[in-house]
């Protein structure tokens, strides 16, 4: 199923429609954004001197400093009695981000994540429970206004409560599941340790995951266990929220909405535009938004574009899963190091869970880097040859894999603290010296 025809235009008709809105747009923000107009004066560019989408290059990049800087309304191009919703993200590393929306911004936030939902086979017959959680993060109301939008019913869960999330899915029926991967995982693991058998008390069939990057091993282990399609659903809230890319049931890969947000790969170093088929830094300019229209800006995911036409007709560019970000990377001992990287190999090690926690610390001049994962429950943890051997294997493969040498402390099941939210995979204490 296909939920737009925008879906499978033509390269031409994408090429002509991205071009009058990318013009929409610079107009937009340059008579109404001064950030944008100072940005553009400098560089000498007038909104008359962007006529295709090619022409996005010339363009100034947005970075989410920006958005801090000019805290809280200092981006939008609309007044305040145009605006009926905000959103903020939690600030925990300074200003808070915030985001605004016109009713045309919700509409096409619900389109983008009812196009997923499509992906996942999800009609009007359908229940999702939707336990991202609610309020100023836009997980939540993103998910539930998309669901409504195709016409399916919604439980609106939100986060935590983990038994009551499975006493939930059995009793409501869900046919979908929307969370973070790793409350799924939770979920998951709190409904087997109670006794309930997935495949039998749950109808789920399908999954929207998104948030945070993850390995194919935990996306299998959820499938699996939850008996489901597992689909990625991709977004962020400086550009509108989840729903800018998903996957279908042909392709791993993620269908990116390129009718509203036009999607670029650069080098994060020389900021050069990459081909595609090169990995580097997603750069996405939304065509459409009306409150707050934001130019080139810089996602921080890592990841590759893929131009070709999928099986399921489908003919807008397709990005691979995030593999990382920029500004989480690792460097240890001069080894780049993404926490995904780190999960895909303790992904293929049956001794152990994918609940782990990557900590980063230094000894004298040098990183010292640990890997804690947890056991599975038949591990025996009084069997010190038998956990010897398995953390040996860990080390192995993380040396061979990723070049890096790692000390692994396995601990019980349940020790590491589960998140309701985006997991918190590093602790990089060399900050804090």
């Amino acid at each position: 199923m296909i939920w737009s025809k925008e879906e499978s235009l033509s390269h031409d008709e994408m090429s002509a429609l991205q071009s009058k809105r990318l013009q929409d747009t610079v107009s937009k923000v340059y008579a109404k954004v001064p950030f944008y107009k100072r940005k553009f004066d400098e560089l000498g560019i007038k909104p008359q001197d962007i006529k295709t989408i090619a022409d996005v290059a010339k363009l100034p990049f947005t970075k989410k400093q920006d958005l801090r800087d000019n805290y809280p309304f200092g981006l939008f191009a609309v007044d305040n009695s145009e605006l009926i919703r905000i959103h903020s993200s939690s600030g925990t590393t300074g200003k808070p981000t915030v985001v605004g929306y016109t009713r045309s911004d919700i509409d096409i936030w619900a389109e983008g994540v009812a196009r997923v939902l499509t992906m996942g086979g999800i009609t009007k017959d359908d229940t999702v429970h939707v336990a991202y959680g609610y309020g100023l993060f836009t997980g939540g109301l993103g998910l539930h206004d998309g669901a409504t939008k195709v016409g399916a019913t919604v439980v609106p869960s939100s986060g935590g409560f983990t038994s009551r999330q499975a006493m939930l899915l059995k009793d409501f029926g869900a046919t979908a599941l929307a969370c973070t991967p790793t409350f799924a995982m939770h979920i998951l693991e709190t409904a087997l340790r109670e006794g309930y058998e997935p495949k039998k008390d749950f109808k789920l069939k399908a999954g929207f995951f998104g948030a945070e990057p993850t390995s194919r091993g935990l996306k299998d282990e959820l499938a699996k266990g939850l008996n489901i399609s597992y689909h990625d659903i991709y977004g962020l809230s400086e550009i509108i929220g989840p729903g800018v890319a998903g996957n279908c049931k042909h392709s791993k890969d993620l269908h990116i909405f390129e009718d509203h947000f036009y999607p670029e790969i650069i080098d994060p170093q020389t900021l050069e535009v990459l081909p595609y088929g090169e990995k580097g830094e997603l750069v996405i300019t939304s065509l459409t938004k009306q409150a707050l229209p934001i130019i080139r800006y810089r996602t921080g995911d890592v990841t590759i574009l893929n131009p070709q036409i999928c099986e399921c007709g489908r003919t807008q560019v397709r990005m691979k899963n995030i593999m990382g970000r920029v500004d989480d990377m690792l460097i240890v001992n001069g080894v780049n190091v993404f926490p995904s990287q780190v999960e895909h190999v303790l992904s293929n090690i049956d001794e152990i869970t994918l609940n782990y926690q990557i900590i980063v610390d230094k000894k004298g001049y040098l990183d010292k880097l640990e890997v804690m994962v947890e056991v599975t429950e038949d591990m025996p943890m009084d069997s010190i040859g038998a956990l010897e051997m398995v953390q040996k294997k860990i080390q192995s493969e993380l040396l061979s894999n990723l070049y890096i040498h790692a000390n692994v402390k396995l601990v019980e099941p349940r020790t590491i603290e589960r998140s309701q939210g985006k997991a918190v995979r590093v602790v990089d204490k060399r900050s804090l010296k």
